[in-house]
Order: structure tokens, then C-alpha cells, then sequence
């Protein structure tokens, strides 16, 4: 008999037995935390990547005999042949599990591809990352269609590894505020204009997801995008990594505290919603990040 898997427990699990394991712990996340009601319609944020084609999977094999609608929506952020196999991908995946499947690129709602936008930033002396200026644009862009296309949640491929390394993060930079947005549920509170974002992945780790999804075959890419930039997660990521070989189920202890004071925290900075001055779109300014970017381009 070949084991695939060592379970948190010590238990070596065979193929059938670890992706019924990690089903169960998917569907115990989203029925615990209350992350799907009913007629709800789901957006499922599909990047090309293992997390997000595991969790759009799973979010059709698991609700798909319920009054809940689920739909796919992936972004071509223009990165040359890395970001054209991404969206072959994610075709492939959504043709073979019959989800509907809406198509945007930074291209057409921007006018530009990730890299011009980057060269242009640093032309005029901005300085942001790349995978900040990504992932602004992103979220903006979700957003914005999620209610064009009468989502009730936004679901993103964020897994436990995900969310351990963004509490440790905030906790060393001290953004509290920000803490309190994470958790299964994205976000302090329901907020007017904001598709709340959910997260079934959250207890699963990014070896377990891995391994889900080579062993459903799944059209993936599992190599890092080639313009990642973001060193401090990096760097937080490993820490924590020779943490966890050393002492076993450290980033579960990190998840299972924030969830903790959570409550808490969500009512301490449960602050007043605005809205941007020049698209609408949720902000915590009086500008969002979207709009300082495309204000950037332009001077």
C-alpha cells in the first residue's frame, strides 16, 4: 500500500484517503465559519495556480447541488508567455469542470499591461513593487466586476501558509488595522460596495494544496510569477517555514491565535467606510490605491 501523506495526527494516509481529508477539511471551513449561505452566487478568483483551481474545484463539487451559483473570473495582467499559460489554464480547468468562466486583462480595463504600468511608475520616480501595484489593481478590478456580475462572495485560493505569513507581517509592522480584515471572512465588517471576499483554504496548508492538486491532475502552473518582488514576505515565509519543520504545526498555532481576538479586533477597527472621489469604489482614503496609480500614470 503506498502512502502519499502524514496527517497533522502522524497518520499515513493513501491517495483516496488524503483527498477525502482534505474535502472534509475544506467543507468543515465553510460550513463552521459560515462562509456560504443560500442562492448565493460565488465569483471564484482563478489565477492559473494550484490554490485557486483547488478552491474553484472544490467550491463546484461541494455546492454544486445546492441554490448556490458558481462562477470563475481570471486576469491577464499582460506577463508575457507566463501569464498566456495561466489563462490557457484556467480554460482548460473551467471547460473540464463546466464553470462559467469571465475573461478580464489589465490591457482592456487599463489601457496597459502590468509591465508598462510598473515602467511608468518608476519613469516618474514612484516607487512601488510589483506585486503591489498587481495586486491593487487586481483587487480593484474583482471588486468592481464581482458586482457587475451580481456576486454575493468573492472566493480567492488563500491558504493557511497565506495567512500565517500576513499575521506575522502586520504583527512586525504594527498595521493592526489590517489584521483585523483577515480571517476566513475577508474584512472588518459588511461593507456597502464591497463583495465580501471568502476563503476556503484557510486551514489547508500550501503542502496539502499542492498535493491536492497534482494528485487531481489539475492545469496548473506551480512556478512562482517571474516579476514577484515581495522580499519581506519572502523572508516572513521562510522563518516560518524552518519553524514549522523544527516544531510542528506553528502556522496553525499562528492562525488559531489571531482567530482568538479576532472578534475583538474587528470591533476596534470597525472604522467609518469611505468611498473614492473619483470611481466610488471602497476605500479607507479619500483616493483608493487604484486611482493614486492611475493619477501617477498620468502626471
Amino acid at each position: 500500500m503506498k502512502y502519499v501523506y502524514a496527517s497533522p495526527s502522524g497518520e499515513n494516509l493513501t491517495k483516496e484517503q488524503f483527498l477525502t481529508y482534505f474535502e472534509k477539511k475544506v467543507r468543515k471551513t465553510i460550513r463552521t465559519n459560515r462562509l456560504i449561505g443560500k442562492k448565493e452566487k460565488i465569483l471564484v478568483a482563478v489565477s492559473g495556480g494550484k490554490d485557486s483551481a483547488s478552491t474553484a474545484y472544490l467550491l463546484e463539487k461541494i455546492i454544486k447541488n445546492r441554490d448556490v451559483a458558481i462562477e470563475a473570473v481570471h486576469i491577464d495582467a499582460g506577463i508575457g508567455d507566463y501569464s498566456k499559460e495561466c489563462k490557457k489554464n484556467v480554460e482548460v480547468l473551467c471547460k473540464k469542470y463546466g464553470i462559467k468562466l469571465h475573461l478580464l486583462s489589465f490591457n482592456e480595463s487599463f489601457g496597459h499591461n502590468l509591465c508598462y504600468i510598473k515602467d511608468m511608475l518608476k519613469e516618474k520616480k514612484i516607487s512601488q513593487k510589483s506585486c503591489t501595484t498587481c495586486g491593487i489593481l487586481k483587487r480593484y478590478l474583482l471588486n468592481k466586476k464581482a458586482k457587475e456580475f451580481n456576486a454575493t462572495r468573492l472566493a480567492t485560493g488563500h491558504n493557511l501558509d497565506d495567512e500565517a505569513q500576513a499575521i506575522i507581517m502586520n504583527m512586525f509592522k504594527n498595521t493592526m488595522p489590517v489584521m483585523a480584515r483577515l480571517g476566513p471572512i475577508s474584512g472588518v465588517a459588511e461593507q456597502k460596495g464591497f463583495v465580501t471576499r471568502i476563503k476556503p483554504l484557510y486551514f489547508c496548508t500550501e503542502k496539502e494544496v499542492r498535493l491536492y492538486s497534482k494528485l487531481m491532475n489539475f492545469p496548473v502552473k506551480y512556478e512562482k510569477c517571474p516579476c514577484r518582488e515581495e522580499a519581506y514576505r519572502k523572508e516572513v515565509a521562510e522563518v516560518l517555514d524552518e519553524f514549522e519543520k523544527k516544531h510542528n504545526q506553528t502556522k496553525y498555532s499562528i492562525v488559531r491565535s489571531l482567530l482568538e481576538i479576532l472578534p475583538e479586533l474587528k470591533v476596534k477597527y470597525k472604522g467609518k467606510v469611505n468611498y473614492c472621489k473619483k470611481c466610488g469604489e471602497p476605500t479607507a482614503k479619500i483616493t483608493c490605491n487604484a486611482c493614486n496609480i492611475f493619477n501617477g500614470l498620468r502626471t
